[in-house]
Protein backbone atom coordinates (compact mmCIF):
# COMPACT_ATOMS: atom_id res chain seq x y z
CA UNK A 1 0.00 0.00 0.00
CA UNK A 2 1.29 3.62 -0.70
CA UNK A 3 0.24 7.36 0.55
CA UNK A 4 -2.48 7.24 -2.44
CA UNK A 5 -4.46 4.25 -0.89
CA UNK A 6 -5.80 6.43 2.69
CA UNK A 7 -8.65 7.08 1.19
CA UNK A 8 -9.59 3.68 -0.54
CA UNK A 9 -8.33 2.27 2.99
CA UNK A 10 -10.95 4.46 4.92
CA UNK A 11 -13.18 3.79 2.68
CA UNK A 12 -13.20 0.28 2.84
CA UNK A 13 -12.93 0.59 6.94
CA UNK A 14 -15.76 2.57 7.34
CA UNK A 15 -18.16 0.70 5.34
CA UNK A 16 -16.46 -2.60 7.17
CA UNK A 17 -17.07 -1.02 10.41
CA UNK A 18 -20.03 -3.22 11.60
CA UNK A 19 -18.57 -6.32 9.92
CA UNK A 20 -14.91 -6.15 11.13
CA UNK A 21 -16.30 -5.00 14.87
CA UNK A 22 -16.36 -8.35 16.35
CA UNK A 23 -13.08 -9.32 14.66
CA UNK A 24 -11.22 -6.80 15.23
CA UNK A 25 -9.46 -5.07 18.21
CA UNK A 26 -11.13 -1.73 19.80
CA UNK A 27 -10.67 0.82 17.67
CA UNK A 28 -10.43 4.56 18.87
CA UNK A 29 -12.42 7.88 18.14
CA UNK A 30 -10.83 9.37 15.16
CA UNK A 31 -9.17 5.76 13.49
CA UNK A 32 -12.05 6.23 10.75
CA UNK A 33 -10.18 9.92 9.69
CA UNK A 34 -8.40 10.39 6.39
CA UNK A 35 -5.49 11.74 8.43
CA UNK A 36 -5.40 8.63 10.72
CA UNK A 37 -5.57 6.00 7.70
CA UNK A 38 -2.40 7.86 6.14
CA UNK A 39 -0.98 7.87 9.64
CA UNK A 40 -1.69 3.94 9.64
CA UNK A 41 -0.42 3.93 6.05
CA UNK A 42 2.86 5.69 7.14
CA UNK A 43 3.62 3.88 10.15
CA UNK A 44 2.80 0.67 7.58
CA UNK A 45 5.72 1.82 5.44
CA UNK A 46 7.86 2.25 8.21
CA UNK A 47 7.84 -1.12 9.64
CA UNK A 48 8.45 -2.44 6.15
CA UNK A 49 11.59 0.03 5.70
CA UNK A 50 12.61 -1.71 9.22
CA UNK A 51 11.77 -5.10 8.00
CA UNK A 52 9.36 -5.10 10.78
CA UNK A 53 5.88 -5.91 9.23
CA UNK A 54 5.25 -6.01 5.59
CA UNK A 55 1.53 -4.37 5.03
CA UNK A 56 -0.03 -5.20 1.48
CA UNK A 57 -3.52 -3.98 0.35
CA UNK A 58 -5.86 -6.74 -1.57
CA UNK A 59 -6.71 -5.44 -4.84
CA UNK A 60 -9.58 -6.66 -7.17
CA UNK A 61 -8.21 -8.76 -10.05
CA UNK A 62 -10.84 -6.59 -12.55
CA UNK A 63 -11.29 -2.93 -11.20
CA UNK A 64 -7.87 -2.84 -8.92
CA UNK A 65 -10.50 -1.49 -6.40
CA UNK A 66 -9.04 -2.09 -2.46
CA UNK A 67 -11.11 -5.10 -1.20
CA UNK A 68 -8.48 -5.95 2.18
CA UNK A 69 -5.81 -5.58 3.53
CA UNK A 70 -2.84 -8.14 4.65
CA UNK A 71 0.26 -7.63 7.13
CA UNK A 72 2.73 -9.87 8.02
CA UNK A 73 3.58 -8.12 10.46
CA UNK A 74 5.68 -8.94 14.54
CA UNK A 75 8.37 -10.27 12.39
CA UNK A 76 11.61 -11.69 14.70
CA UNK A 77 14.99 -12.91 13.41
CA UNK A 78 17.42 -14.93 14.92
CA UNK A 79 16.52 -18.08 16.10
CA UNK A 80 12.99 -17.78 15.65
CA UNK A 81 12.73 -16.28 11.64
CA UNK A 82 8.83 -16.28 12.60
CA UNK A 83 6.01 -13.57 11.88
CA UNK A 84 2.18 -13.30 12.24
CA UNK A 85 0.14 -13.00 9.82
CA UNK A 86 -3.21 -10.89 9.70
CA UNK A 87 -5.79 -10.35 7.32
CA UNK A 88 -9.41 -8.77 6.54
CA UNK A 89 -11.32 -8.42 3.54
CA UNK A 90 -14.55 -6.29 2.20
CA UNK A 91 -17.74 -7.86 3.52
CA UNK A 92 -19.38 -8.31 -0.03
CA UNK A 93 -16.18 -9.97 -1.68
CA UNK A 94 -15.46 -12.29 1.31
CA UNK A 95 -16.27 -15.64 0.35
CA UNK A 96 -14.64 -15.06 -3.39
CA UNK A 97 -11.63 -16.04 -2.80
CA UNK A 98 -9.33 -12.91 -2.18
CA UNK A 99 -8.17 -13.77 1.78
CA UNK A 100 -7.30 -17.35 0.39
CA UNK A 101 -4.78 -15.96 -2.74
CA UNK A 102 -3.53 -12.97 -0.55
CA UNK A 103 -2.55 -15.55 1.90
CA UNK A 104 -0.88 -17.37 -0.20
CA UNK A 105 1.09 -14.96 -1.74
CA UNK A 106 2.02 -13.71 1.36
CA UNK A 107 3.25 -16.88 1.96
CA UNK A 108 5.33 -16.90 -0.50
CA UNK A 109 6.50 -13.44 -0.17
CA UNK A 110 7.49 -14.53 3.38
CA UNK A 111 9.64 -17.50 2.28
CA UNK A 112 10.96 -16.39 -0.38
CA UNK A 113 11.38 -12.67 -0.58
CA UNK A 114 11.62 -12.06 3.39
CA UNK A 115 13.70 -15.32 4.41
CA UNK A 116 11.90 -16.12 6.99
CA UNK A 117 11.00 -20.09 8.49
CA UNK A 118 7.84 -19.60 9.84
CA UNK A 119 4.39 -17.92 9.62
CA UNK A 120 1.87 -17.74 12.09
CA UNK A 121 -2.04 -17.01 12.09
CA UNK A 122 -4.59 -17.38 15.13
CA UNK A 123 -7.90 -17.38 14.50
CA UNK A 124 -10.62 -17.20 16.83
CA UNK A 125 -12.49 -20.46 16.91
CA UNK A 126 -15.81 -19.32 15.51
CA UNK A 127 -14.41 -17.06 12.51
CA UNK A 128 -15.14 -20.08 10.52
CA UNK A 129 -14.33 -18.73 6.94
CA UNK A 130 -10.62 -17.73 8.07
CA UNK A 131 -9.72 -21.14 9.43
CA UNK A 132 -11.09 -21.90 6.05
CA UNK A 133 -8.45 -19.59 4.67
CA UNK A 134 -5.39 -21.07 6.38
CA UNK A 135 -6.18 -24.37 6.12
CA UNK A 136 -6.54 -24.19 2.38
CA UNK A 137 -3.03 -22.26 2.54
CA UNK A 138 -1.64 -25.92 4.05
CA UNK A 139 -1.36 -23.81 7.84
CA UNK A 140 -1.42 -26.58 10.21
CA UNK A 141 -3.43 -26.40 13.51
CA UNK A 142 -1.28 -26.31 16.73
CA UNK A 143 -3.65 -25.77 19.50
CA UNK A 144 -5.86 -23.28 21.41
CA UNK A 145 -4.43 -20.27 23.37
CA UNK A 146 -6.65 -18.84 25.99
CA UNK A 147 -7.58 -15.25 26.12
CA UNK A 148 -5.07 -14.63 23.39
CA UNK A 149 -5.82 -11.24 22.05
CA UNK A 150 -7.91 -8.58 23.25
CA UNK A 151 -10.54 -8.23 20.17
CA UNK A 152 -13.59 -5.65 20.71
CA UNK A 153 -12.35 -5.16 24.22
CA UNK A 154 -12.39 -8.85 25.17
CA UNK A 155 -9.68 -11.35 25.68
CA UNK A 156 -10.39 -14.31 23.15
CA UNK A 157 -9.13 -17.27 22.64
CA UNK A 158 -7.69 -18.04 19.81
CA UNK A 159 -6.85 -21.05 17.18
CA UNK A 160 -2.70 -20.90 16.33
CA UNK A 161 -1.82 -22.30 12.55
CA UNK A 162 1.65 -22.39 11.06
CA UNK A 163 3.04 -22.76 8.14
CA UNK A 164 6.92 -23.63 7.71
CA UNK A 165 9.18 -23.43 4.80
CA UNK A 166 9.82 -26.62 4.48
CA UNK A 167 6.15 -27.50 4.22
CA UNK A 168 5.73 -24.70 2.03
CA UNK A 169 8.45 -25.79 -0.52
CA UNK A 170 6.37 -29.68 -0.24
Amino acid sequence: MTHDDAEALLSLRARNREFLQPLEPWRPDGFLTLSAQRGDIEWAIRQRQAGLSFPFGIFEHETGALVGRLTLANVVRAAWQNCTVGYFVDESTNGRGYATEAVHLASGFAFEEASLHRVQAAVMPRNAPSIRVVEKNGFRFEGLAKRYLQINNVWEDHNIYALTSEEWRA
